[in-house]
């Protein structure tokens, strides 16, 4: 697999700040998702590659041994331990990253590809085991071991209610059951992993993990920015003008509001608490903004339309 920038994929400089990072994947996440994309056939692997640069980019740990190790990142951890005993013992040292990279145990240097598929040089059986276990042989010609098993993506889709609440589904994958909890409050395209639910590993190597991308639904009360929602009510001229109350559906039922007096069109009213679940931090949510949309009568009687010019001439 050729190596692929993530800073590319989302359009940011390797300078770029965690938040940039982050508006940088919102943007373009919003672009390519494949709900709001039907007619284009490469919308589902740009919105799945934007979801696998911010998985990386967007967490500091993980970009800082990417931007190390380029696409061997996820065995930095290895590299580190096998960089000290070859060191401490005096032989392999030094490694690659980007697109290739090279490293020798004293007696000669062994070249390796971007995708860690192919070796050359001199005595090959200069490799650690470590090497032989990540890229499955050792040298050129040596003896196979272990693979890893191949990753998994899996899409989930939910409702914006069932995305609000912790629950339980059962996803099948390979033909097999996977169940998962989810927390209340995951987002639209936010992806999770599921180390080891990937394919099995061959010759003893460990499995593959699954990635599953969460696509929640539009609704057709609440819109969702963040953690806050958004809420359009409608109301009536005449309690605009003298004030009132309302019902105002909210995730746990109906609210009663009063309404102000000469309420302007667009009004907005902030109700604390009452918007989504933050992620993963039980008993706090975002807000619900509710904004007041005042209708017009119609078909009015000319005795209603008489009354109407009697306040007109008061003005």
């Amino acid at each position: 697999m050729a190596f692929i920038d993530y800073y590319k994929v989302l359009g940011v400089d390797k300078t770029a700040s965690q938040d940039d990072i982050k508006k940088a994947f919102r943007r373009l996440a919003r672009k390519y998702h494949p709900d709001l994309n039907p007619n284009d056939p490469t919308a589902k692997e740009k919105f799945q590659a934007l979801n696998e640069a911010n998985e990386v980019l967007g967490d500091p740990e993980k970009r800082k041994k990417y931007d190390e190790y380029g696409e061997h990142w996820k065995h930095a951890d290895e590299f580190e331990a096998q960089k000290r005993a070859r060191q401490a013992g005096g032989g392999f040292g030094g490694f690659g990253t980007g697109q290739g990279g090279f490293g020798t145990d004293g007696n000669g240097t062994y070249w390796y590809s971007s995708d860690g598929q192919e070796f050359t040089g001199s005595d090959a059986s200069g490799f650690s085991d470590f090497f032989e276990q990540l890229f499955g042989h050792r040298g050129t010609g040596g003896r196979r071991s272990g693979f890893r098993g191949r990753d998994c993506e899996a899409e989930l889709h939910l409702s914006l209610r069932e995305a609000a609440l912790t629950h339980k589904q059962v996803l099948t994958v390979n033909g097999k059951q996977v169940r998962i909890t989810i927390p209340a409050g995951v987002a639209n395209g936010q992806v999770v992993k599921l180390k080891g639910y990937g394919t099995e590993g061959a010759n003893g190597g460990p499995a593959g993990d699954l990635y599953i991308t969460f696509v929640v639904a539009d609704d057709p009360v609440f819109k969702r920015l963040g953690d806050d929602l958004y809420e359009d009510v409608t109301v009536d001229l005449y309690t605009a003008l003298l004030g009132g109350e309302l019902l105002v559906d909210t995730l746990d039922g109906k609210v009663r509001l009063k309404v102000k007096p000469e309420t302007q069109p667009g009004t907005k009213v902030r109700l604390k608490g009452k918007g989504f679940p933050v992620y993963k931090q039980e008993g706090q949510a975002g807000d619900l903004i509710v904004t007041y949309h005042v209708a017009l009568p119609t078909h009015l009687t000319e005795q209603q339309k008489e009354l109407l010019r009697k306040i007109q001439t008061m003005n």
